[in-house]
């Protein structure tokens, strides 16, 4: 058997140093745009991260192996792409295939997996355990289905020992920080002159979409059981004796929803009046049960919710986004640089295969890459679905490297680019809000729809499962309203929550049309009723945006005048606190810290900014801010 040692990290060539994540970074924090750091559109195409002696590989981006080793052991199979050299490239039309060599057989790497697997899986079942975090079976089985993605990720990701503790138990373990700042580039030819958003002419047709997200269907969901439980997902097993079961159509629980109340959603939609033009549906499919989900019931999820999505709106198009609970384990979405067992390539292959009655060739060719397409929806309206998992803090395969991941933005600029040429509007969709990204990703995101304030129409986001939106302000000031983040409502109750869902009304199809959101309804399943002896489902508009706020338009600067409304008029942000939770708010008030932290989140389009909110009445430090976020997070 070989014995335990210990490798220092250090790069060939210099004297001894940490090999940091950062080492790849493709330019620098702020600046401008034009040559101030690039990050490829084949950024993605890492080096070959198999370690070796100082003969391992060619050229300056081959780290000797770190960590504690097991010498004499055997060696896993490669999760990643051999590289280096561009594979392929993006642009705006999608993938284009680049001739390239062949490369080198990889060497074995000396980073032997299994031991540390096993390792780590027993002290984190141990810490899940004398934590109390959940019950002992459900610890054994989250840890068994973690770990080995995990640990993969985590000996690729040069973390030190007190890092690891940070990432895994928190800032009182240790302080990890290993997100480097890197820009996008953006084009030479300057910005376009800013024409302020203007109504539609009268008489101009107007469009009706239909926005579906997070419908989480818990195909486990027992009416009559259990709505309180100490589990993370409850209203399963067996049916109760004693009243106070969960309700038949769902219930105000950490509970997910049955099919049938899907189902009942997507039936009373046909035949809608006046009918709808298209359907935006932002993900996120399966339960909350992250801790026992096998790549079967995920692909089960899919191909259900597709179908019956299918049966119920017949032709109308349907255009989706990844969600981050579409994966198993959950937010595990390595970039395509990972290959073989370990990559998406199961999920992205099952999704375009489910959806390829609704996305042209061009569009599931990008999605079976890396979860992200563009098409035309009608003439003069270009769609984006972006795979916000490339952005998000939870996917630890990040941490091998966050730089631009699939190169997903460089190619939005190149997407945006073609658009503003041919005067095209853009709209935006994808799951998770910009906000809630890794703060580089979403300070070039901000960057991003800045320069195209005048292309991009309309942007559209789930995930947080309430009901909110996301400001864009220009970059010099910070005052003047660009852009606005819809952040729709769930489907699911999950938790505490009325079932719910959003239609937005937009300038329509005809030369020169905005595509801009002209309004917004959203409509729900009030439970109190709904689960009442005798009751039939009744789903009710809960509220028009410009009708309850009192809003002359839906542009940016009306939603930015809303929130200055908010901080004086505390019975406007009342309702907007019952809104929020889609008629079904918590007992407790939402007053000072609470509201100073709620308007903080309307305000901030980019993660980690707390100069957006320093405009704000009531005033809170922006840590106390960060922390009361947290607590509300619900997915």
């Amino acid at each position: 058997m070989g014995r335990d040692r210990d490798v220092v990290f250090y790069r060939k060539g210099n004297r001894p140093r940490r090999p940091d994540a950062r080492a790849r970074v493709a330019g620098r924090k702020g600046g401008d745009s034009e040559g101030q750091g690039r990050a490829r559109p084949d950024a993605w195409l890492l080096p070959r991260p198999w370690g070796g002696g100082a003969q391992s590989g060619a050229g300056p981006h081959n780290w000797v192996t770190s960590g504690r080793l097991r010498e004499g052991a055997g060696t896993p199979g490669p999760a990643l792409a051999p590289g280096p050299g561009p594979a392929a490239r993006w642009d705006a039309g999608g993938l284009q295939r680049c001739p390239a060599s062949s490369p080198p057989e990889p060497r074995p790497s000396a980073l032997q997996l299994e031991p540390n697997v096993a390792r780590v899986g027993r002290v984190a079942v141990r810490v899940c355990q004398e934590l109390r975090l959940a019950r002992p079976e459900i610890c054994q089985q989250a840890v068994q289905l973690f770990q080995q993605d995990v640990v993969s990720a985590w000996a690729r990701s040069v973390l030190r020992p007190g890092e690891a503790c940070g990432l895994l138990l928190g800032r009182g373990c240790g302080h990890w920080d290993i997100y480097a700042d890197w820009n996008v580039t953006l084009p030479a030819a300057p910005k376009p002159p800013v024409r302020p958003p203007a109504p539609p002419p009268p008489g101009a047709p107007t469009a009706r979409l239909l926005f579906l997200t997070d419908l989480h269907w818990d195909r486990h969901y027992v009416p009559g059981s259990e709505p309180a439980c100490r589990d993370p997902l409850c209203c399963r097993g067996a049916a109760r004796t004693a009243p106070g079961g969960a309700g038949y159509w769902g219930e105000y629980s950490k509970c997910d929803l049955p099919l049938h109340t899907i189902e009942a959603l997507l039936a009373q939609l046909r035949g809608a009046a006046p009918p709808f033009d298209a359907v935006y549906w932002t993900g996120d499919i399966p339960a909350h049960d992250v801790w026992q989900q096998r790549r079967e019931d995920q692909l089960l999820a899919l191909r259900t919710v597709t179908r019956l999505l299918r049966k119920h709106l017949g032709a109308l198009p349907v255009y989706p986004a990844v969600g981050n609970h579409e994966a198993t384990p959950v937010n595990a979405f390595p970039p395509p640089y990972v290959r073989g067992n370990q990559s998406s390539a199961w999920l992205y292959d099952a999704m375009a295969q489910a959806w390829q009655d609704w996305l042209p060739p061009a569009a599931l060719e990008t999605l079976r890459v890396a979860g992200f397409y563009t098409l035309q929806v009608w003439a003069g309206l270009r769609l984006v679905s972006l795979n916000m998992n490339f952005c998000s803090q939870a996917n630890f395969w990040l941490l091998i490297n966050s730089t631009d991941p699939a190169g997903q933005l460089q190619w939005l600029v190149g997407v945006l680019e073609a658009a503003e040429q041919r005067g095209e509007k853009v709209h935006i969709i994808g799951h998770i809000p910009p906000a809630h990204c890794l703060r580089s990703w979403s300070w070039n995101y901000y960057r991003i729809v800045n320069r195209f304030e005048g292309t991009i129409a309309a942007q559209f986001f789930g995930h947080t499962h309430v009901d909110e939106f996301e400001m864009f302000y220009d970059e010099e000031t910070l005052t003047r309203p660009v852009s606005v983040a819809f952040v729709a409502p769930s489907v699911t109750t999950y938790i505490n929550l009325n079932p719910g869902y959003r239609v937005y009304e937009l300038d329509g199809a005809y030369p020169g049309s905005s595509h801009a959101v002209l309004d917004h309804e959203t409509f729900i399943l009030n439970l109190t009723e709904a689960n009442a002896p005798g009751a039939k489902p009744r789903w009710q508009r809960l509220y028009r945006a410009r009708e309850a706020y009192g809003m002359p338009s839906a542009f940016p600067v009306d939603w930015d005048q809303l929130i200055r409304r908010f901080q004086d008029d505390e019975s406007l942000f009342q309702r907007f606190w019952y809104l929020f939770h889609k008629g079904h708010p918590p007992r407790e008030p939402c007053h000072e810290a609470c509201k100073a932290a709620l308007l903080c989140s309307l305000r901030t389009g980019r993660s980690i900014d707390p100069s957006l909110c320093h405009v704000l009445r009531p005033t809170l430090p922006f840590a106390q801010i960060q922390e009361l976020w947290r607590q509300r997070q619900l997915c």
